[in-house]
C-alpha cells in the first residue's frame, strides 16, 4: 500500500518539477499531493454496485486512483473486482498515469482482488458532454459507482468548445472545474459517490448559481473538510487559493453533513455532524452552499435568517461601483482640479469612514474628469455606504463598511472605483443616520461571521451582500444615531451597540476577538 502511494507520488514531484508552468497553467493543471489523496480515498464508502467502476477524470499521474484503489481494498470482506477509467488529456502525463494503474492492478492482485483499468486520451468535457447531449447522439455514457477528481481550475472563455458543449446539455458555467463536476454527477449510478477537491468559490456568487442548481438538483452532500489555511493542500505548487474537500451522494440528502475542519493536509482535523438544512438551506432560491466550521455558527445563521428584512423593503439597492480604472485611464487624475469629481478607492476607507484624498503614502487617482464620456459613471455627491469588494479569509474582518457623505468629499458629484460596493437608494444617497446604521450592522463581528460560512472567494460581491437579511429602517437608524454618539468606535463597543438594539445578536467570543 505505502510502496504504491509512496511510488505515485514521487511520480506527482516529478511532473510539478519539469512540466512547463505556462503549460500546466494553459491546462488548469494542480497535482494533488499524496496526503490530500489519502484523505480523499479514505471517503470512499458504500460504492454501489457488483463491480465496483471508479472514474478519475483529469487523472494526472494517477494520484487520486491510486489512492482510490487502496482505500477501496482495505476492507478485507469486500471481494468485488474493480474497474478504473481515467481520463487524461495531457500527452506528458499519460506514460506516467500508466505506470501509476499498471502498479495499482498489480497491488489488487496481491491482496486476491482483481483490477481492470483504461485511459481515455481525450477532453473530459468534450467527450462526455457530447454524449450526454441530445443534439450529438453519440452514444450511451457510461456509468460510475464512485467518482473521485481533482478537476482543472481554469476560466472557460466565451468562446470555447467546452462552454459550447456544456450548454448544449443545459449547463452554464464559467469555470472548468465545475464543468467536471456537473458531468460527474450526471455519470454516478443512483447511490454512486463522488469526492473531489476543488476551489470552494462555486459555493455562492450569481456566477455559479446555475451550476449550483444544475449540481444540488442531483447530488447530497455526504462529507466536507475544510482547511484553515488557503495555502495548505498545494504548497509545492505555490496555490494560494481556498480549497475544500467533499462527498456527494447521487440521489441522496443525508439529514445531517460530517463537517471537518484541519489547520493543514497532515492534520486529521476537528469533526462534528451538522443538520444538512445548515449547509444548503431550503428556502434559499440561490442554493448557497455555507460551511458552518465554528460551533456558534448554527446560532449565527438562525439569528441571520430571522432579520425581518430584505434590501428592496428598506428601498435601497447595492451595486459595483462604475469606475473600471484601467478603461478609464485617460480620465484619471492624481488631484482634485477643474471639471474633476473625487473618485474613491478602496483605499480611502478607513475606521468606517471615508478619508478623502488620503494620507501621504496613497498612490491611487483621487479625481475623475468630468465630460460626457464619464458623466455615466458619476453619483450626486451625497450619504452612500460602501463595502470592500476584495477580502480574504485570512483578514480579521472579511466585510469592512464605510459611510461616504458630502461632509467628508468636495463637490456636487463622485465616483467610486470598481473594487468598492455601493448601498444607494435609485442612484441617489440615504439620510445620515440610517447609512451609519447600515455600515455599523454590516462591521459587526456577527455579520462576519456570518458572510465567512457562505463566502469562499477573495471577493465580497453585490450578490452577497443581496443576499444578507437585514434590521428594519427603524433599528438601523437607531444603531446610526448610537453610532454618532459614540465616535470613534472600537469593534468591541459597536458589537456591544448592535447587541443592545438587537439582542439576539450576541457576538461570540470567537467572533469579538
Amino acid at each position: 500500500m505505502s510502496d504504491l502511494l509512496n511510488e505515485t507520488e514521487v511520480r506527482r514531484v516529478s511532473a510539478t518539477a519539469t512540466l512547463d508552468e505556462q503549460h500546466r497553467s494553459r491546462l488548469g493543471q494542480f497535482f494533488t499531493p499524496e496526503p490530500v489523496a489519502r484523505i480523499m480515498g479514505r471517503m470512499l464508502e458504500d460504492v454501489p454496485g457488483d463491480v465496483v467502476r471508479i472514474l478519475d477524470p483529469g487523472a494526472g499521474v494517477g494520484s487520486l486512483s491510486a489512492a482510490a484503489v487502496v482505500a477501496l481494498c482495505q476492507d478485507a470482506s469486500d471481494r468485488r473486482p474493480m474497474e478504473l477509467v481515467a481520463y487524461e488529456v495531457d500527452d506528458a502525463l499519460r506514460p506516467l498515469l500508466e505506470e501509476t494503474l499498471a502498479a495499482a492492478a498489480a497491488y489488487v492482485e496481491s491482496v486476491d482482488r482483481r483490477l481492470s483499468w483504461r485511459i481515455a486520451s481525450a477532453d473530459y468535457i468534450l467527450d462526455v458532454a457530447s454524449r450526454l447531449a441530445s443534439l450529438f447522439g453519440a452514444g450511451p455514457c457510461e456509468e460510475f459507482g464512485a467518482v473521485i477528481m481533482n478537476p482543472p481550475y481554469r476560466k472557460i472563455n466565451l468562446a470555447s468548445p467546452e462552454k459550447v458543449a456544456l450548454e448544449r446539455m443545459g449547463l452554464r458555467t464559467t469555470n472548468l472545474y465545475t464543468g467536471f463536476l456537473a458531468l460527474a454527477a450526471v455519470q454516478l449510478v443512483s447511490d454512486g459517490l463522488l469526492v473531489a477537491i476543488t476551489p470552494r468559490s462555486f459555493a455562492n456568487g450569481l456566477y455559479f448559481e446555475p451550476f449550483r442548481h444544475f449540481f444540488f438538483d442531483r447530488v447530497g452532500i455526504e462529507r466536507l473538510h475544510t482547511f484553515e489555511s488557503r495555502g495548505a493542500l498545494f504548497a509545492d505548487a505555490d496555490v494560494l487559493q481556498e480549497n475544500i474537500i467533499f462527498s456527494a451522494r447521487r440521489g441522496r440528502t443525508p439529514p445531517e453533513v460530517e463537517l471537518v475542519v484541519s489547520r493543514g493536509r497532515d492534520d486529521t482535523g476537528d469533526s462534528r455532524l451538522v443538520s444538512a438544512h445548515e449547509i444548503l438551506r431550503p428556502d434559499d432560491r440561490h442554493r448557497f452552499l455555507r460551511i458552518p466550521t465554528a460551533a456558534d455558527d448554527t446560532r449565527i445563521a438562525a439569528v441571520m435568517a430571522e432579520m425581518p428584512c430584505e434590501l428592496t423593503d428598506l428601498g435601497l439597492a447595492v451595486s459595483t461601483g462604475r469606475v473600471v480604472d484601467f478603461r478609464a485611464r485617460a480620465f484619471l487624475r492624481d488631484e482634485l482640479g477643474e471639471f474633476t469629481a473625487p473618485l474613491v478607492y478602496p483605499g480611502h476607507l478607513k475606521d468606517a469612514a471615508v478619508r478623502w484624498p488620503g494620507d501621504a503614502g496613497f498612490r491611487k487617482p483621487n479625481a475623475l474628469l468630468v465630460d460626457a464620456a464619464t458623466e455615466k459613471l458619476l453619483l450626486p455627491n451625497e450619504t452612500y455606504v460602501l463595502v470592500k469588494r476584495f477580502s480574504a479569509k485570512e483578514e480579521r474582518k472579511r466585510v469592512s463598511a464605510a459611510v461616504s457623505s458630502s461632509v467628508d468629499i468636495p463637490g456636487p458629484v463622485v465616483a467610486f472605483e470598481n473594487h468598492l460596493n455601493v448601498f444607494h437608494r435609485g442612484n441617489r444617497g440615504m439620510d445620515l443616520p440610517l447609512a451609519q446604521g447600515l455600515a455599523a450592522y454590516l462591521n459587526s463581528s456577527v455579520v462576519d461571521q456570518y458572510v465567512r460560512q457562505f463566502n469562499g472567494h477573495t471577493q465580497i460581491n453585490a450578490t452577497d451582500l443581496r443576499h444578507l437579511r437585514y434590521p428594519t429602517a427603524d433599528e438601523l437608524i437607531l444603531l446610526g444615531v448610537g453610532v454618532l454618539d459614540q465616535r470613534p468606535i472600537t469593534q468591541g463597543d459597536l458589537d456591544r451597540l448592535v447587541e443592545s438594539v438587537l439582542p439576539e445578536m450576541e457576538a461570540t467570543e470567537v467572533a469579538a476577538a
